[in-house]
């Protein structure tokens, strides 16, 4: 095979068929992984519905809430129980998506946090600070339309240095209350609260 001159155009075109076969490999690596990532979230996701709802219930289809969340309602003897609700809202260092389970009066059943980008050994507590049972950190039980963190004039406990994430949260349960019952939360978690440019990125969750 004769070799290339080594000029300018060629150099060019060697660098595009390097890049088209790259990405045809990307491409192909992608579609063999893509179904199994699907399967893998959908099983996780069904686990999580399973996880937050009471033993023995029959789970329905998947439905659209007026607020746009999904929920999942569940039947003892064909009665209503409780529900289960896909919710999120943006944290302090991106997003939290939850799953939550309510109970026929929008009680907090159980939860189970299904993506979140938080700080390690801050914000990412949240997948289990708020079903401890130490001082006023559980929401298991409480209403959920009347969650707010202690700095806000609540009475959740919340994660150490780590209030916005604690904030995020309890709206994304409040949203789920909202989903399921139809009705505004009464607690303002205040997850919007602004923080100041003056303070390192590292202080700001800290000092709120």
């Amino acid at each position: 095979m004769a070799k290339l001159e080594s000029t300018f155009k060629n150099m060019v075109l060697s660098l595009v068929i390097i890049s088209m076969v790259a990405a045809g490999a990307l491409a192909g690596v992608y579609a063999l992984t893509a179904e199994t990532i699907a399967v893998q979230e959908a099983q996780k996701q069904k686990a999580a519905i399973q996880a937050v709802l009471p033993n023995g219930c029959t789970i329905g289809e998947a439905e659209q809430a007026a607020n746009g969340l999904t929920i999942y309602k569940a039947y003892k003897n064909d009665e209503w129980v409780a529900t289960a609700v896909e919710t999120s809202e943006v944290g302090f260092d991106g997003p939290q998506v939850i799953m939550v389970g309510l109970d026929a009066q929008g009680n907090v059943l159980d939860y189970v946090v299904l993506k979140q980008t938080e700080t390690p050994g801050l914000g990412a507590h949240i997948d289990h600070w708020f079903k401890d049972a130490v001082g006023n950190r559980s929401i298991i039980g409480k209403p959920a339309n009347k969650l707010s963190v202690s700095k806000d004039g609540g009475e959740i406990d919340a994660i150490t240095a780590a209030t916005i994430s604690s904030r995020a949260f309890l709206k994304a349960i409040g949203k789920a209350y909202t989903a399921v019952c139809n009705k505004p939360v009464d607690a303002a978690t205040g997850a919007t609260k602004q923080v100041t440019e003056e303070q390192p990125a590292e202080e700001k969750e800290a000092t709120l």
